[in-house]
């Protein structure tokens, strides 16, 4: 068991989450329940999930949590390119966003390899 508050990949995935409550917010009031819920969900999924897989016995429960973090990101990817699209996101928010995403993603699949070795 470790301390996930100590982990970049943990803590690049708190700011992501904050970064997308914070922009979020500007999403038409009829997106409330819709995709302004869906995208904080997946993107505090990502922090989520390392912590609960940080307080679980072993590094293959580790790796399992990760895993799930990397389909919350993934998706977190998606919906964000859908609120570009659908032009509530300006493009440098997204690009930004986006990035941000891109490498916790890969910060994940590196913790994920280095478990399994």
């Amino acid at each position: 068991m470790q301390d996930f508050r100590q982990l970049q990949v943990w803590q690049r995935g708190h700011h992501l989450v904050l970064a997308v409550y914070q922009i979020s917010s500007s999403f038409p009031d009829d997106e409330r329940f819709g995709l302004t819920s869906q995208i904080r969900r997946a993107s505090s999924s990502i922090p989520t999930n390392i912590a609960e897989g940080c307080g679980r016995q072993g590094d293959t429960e580790l790796a399992r949590f990760l895993q799930i973090a990397m389909g919350s990101a993934s998706e977190v990817e998606y919906l964000l390119l859908l609120a570009r699209d659908l032009d509530y996101l300006e493009n440098e928010d997204y690009i930004r966003l986006d990035q941000q995403t891109v490498e916790i993603k890969r910060m994940l699949s590196g913790f994920i390899k280095r478990l399994r070795v």
